[in-house]
């Protein structure tokens, strides 16, 4: 899963660093599948219940399942990228939000505060914690700073496959849940909202968007519980998280 969730990282670097005004989703959809493919994995994500492309590509107001297409991202866009590499039976899936050249201190700051949540969510990825400890550091530390947390999607458990129990909300009660132990894998991917937390799918049946039309951040990473503690095998380098 290490080596899987490597060729993730390695993706998701190469797109952030090609994200600028001009660019289509499309472009970013292509360079990524041609990493996947040339590392010797295929896209988890294509295919994957008819869905078109090799990530999820979904700007601004898009909060998940965005399909790649010819859209030119802007100046000041958000676009959340997800991806997952399958490689020897083995998945990785991570996702990052990406500012398009100059973006509002107020987008700036969803991004920020979206991605600090997922690291408080990873604190509490020890052996013998409960579930929705997990859940409610990501709810407890966006919630009140002023976002919104979407509630109709969540984390989940991976392995052999993409999505595996259990499920993993980004919101909970604390000490409640199943109890952590060595050897599970999480994908935790805290979904967050400037505005209300309430979503649709669009008429493609695949596009998440929010209700009032604000912009929405999403970062994930596939975590394992170990006897060390949590290590993240989506990032680029060593990914122990050290507590």
């Amino acid at each position: 899963m290490r080596a899987a969730g490597l060729i993730v990282a390695q993706a998701l670097s190469m797109l952030r660093k090609m994200v600028e005004p001009g660019i289509t989703t499309k472009e970013l959809d292509a360079v990524a599948e041609n990493h996947i493919r040339k590392s010797g994995a295929y896209p988890t994500f294509k295919g994957y219940r008819g869905f078109p492309a090799s990530i999820c590509a979904s700007v601004n107001d898009e909060v998940v399942h965005g399909i790649p297409s010819q859209r030119k991202l802007q100046e000041g866009d958000i676009i959340k990228i997800d991806c997952g590499a399958t490689l020897n039976g083995y998945v990785g899936d991570a996702a990052i939000s990406v500012g398009v050249g100059a973006v509002s201190s107020e987008v700036g700051q969803l991004m920020q505060t979206t991605q600090e949540s997922l690291f408080k969510a990873m604190e509490k990825m020890v052996d013998g914690n409960r579930l929705h400890d997990v859940s409610f550091a990501v709810q407890e530390y966006c919630e009140t700073r002023g976002y919104s947390i979407v509630r109709e999607y969540c984390g989940h458990g991976i392995g052999q496959r993409m999505h595996e129990d259990p499920q993993v909300p980004n919101y909970g009660i604390p000490g409640t849940g199943k109890r952590l132990q060595v050897g599970w894998v999480l994908a935790v991917e805290p979904m967050v909202n400037l505005g209300v937390q309430h979503v649709k799918t669009l008429a493609d049946k695949w596009t998440v968007v929010t209700m009032d039309g604000k912009p929405s951040s999403h970062f994930e990473h596939t975590i394992a519980v170990t006897s060390d503690g949590p290590v993240v095998l989506t990032a680029l380098e060593d990914g122990t998280v050290r507590l």
